[in-house]
């Protein structure tokens, strides 16, 4: 029974870990919320605007986190794929608004979230773990009280405003599966109701 338990945790596990690997990496849109590059929608993008504008991270990397995305919305949307070269100003990465420190403090769960949402992803390639679960949770929990507090302001313009899209569940979904341990107690909880269930179907039966 635990080997049995093991052995379907361990499955769930690496699914679900790929199941969000793509998502973040395909950039799945999953909120729209302001950055460096104007609206952001992605995990990825907030990230790279990061990066980009602190000149850590060369151009050459970024490009490859953006393209696997990039070619996907092409392929999706039936439009041309843009050069390699050009990959930035289609992203709007070369126009980057300035932003000071206190603007980045304030939205710090939902960049610190957006960094581990990427690393989480390739560690569950390896090794699954809770980091992908932190940063689906801290992007969330960020962008949930910029718009509970209303700390931006109504626009009339809805590509504008501040929301989290319903698509942001099957990363937090497949975040929480990803993780063994808790796959693992789930299914030997639910094996536990379904004997309980059993036994008492049968000893009501044998009362009979």
């Amino acid at each position: 029974m635990a080997s049995s338990s093991k052995k379907r945790a361990r499955i769930i596990s690496a699914i679900a870990s790929r199941i969000y690997f793509f998502v973040i990496i395909l950039q799945v849109p999953l909120f729209r919320f302001p950055c460096r590059i104007g609206m952001c929608t992605t995990p990825i993008e907030v990230a790279l605007s990061q990066l980009i504008a602190s000149e850590v991270f060369p151009d050459v990397a970024v490009k490859a986190f953006l393209y696997p995305g990039v070619v996907a919305k092409a392929v999706i949307g039936n439009t041309a794929i843009p050069s390699y070269e050009d990959l930035l100003s289609f992203c709007k990465f070369s126009y980057m608004k300035e932003a000071t420190a206190a603007t980045d403090l304030k939205h710090l769960e939902v960049i610190g979230g957006s960094y581990l949402c990427i690393v989480g992803g390739f560690l569950g390639l390896i090794k699954p773990g809770r980091a992908s679960l932190f940063g689906i949770l801290l992007v969330v929990w960020g962008i949930a009280r910029e718009i509970v507090l209303g700390k931006h302001v109504a626009t009339k313009d809805p590509s504008k405003a501040v929301s989290i899209y319903s698509t942001v569940w099957i990363p937090v979904v497949c975040a929480f599966f990803s993780i063994r341990g808790d796959v693992r107690k789930l299914i030997r909880s639910c094996k536990a109701k379904h004997i309980a269930i059993k036994l008492q179907t049968y000893s009501k039966a044998k009362c009979k």
